[in-house]
């Protein structure tokens, strides 16, 4: 799954290719914007790991990995 983070105060967004369910990544988010002082934290298909103060979402974006395209699309 492809996840982008908007940071705020960050002219780039984070995108992030993830094995994890939408429900799973909307629950981190979620326990992240609910407290103080809480962190955003996702492991990515490479081992990564990516961690965003939740104060500083500006929006999560969520959606299927889309595969590479060689030539011209209709």
């Amino acid at each position: 799954m492809e996840v982008k983070i908007g940071v705020q105060y960050a002219s780039r967004e984070l995108v992030v290719e993830t094995d994890e369910t939408a429900e799973a990544v909307e629950k981190l988010v979620a326990d992240a914007l609910s407290g103080d002082g809480g962190v955003f934290a996702l492991n990515d298909n490479k081992g990564r790991r990516i961690i965003v103060p939740g104060a500083k979402i500006a929006y999560v974006e969520l959606g299927r990995a889309a595969g590479g395209h060689v030539g011209f699309r209709s």
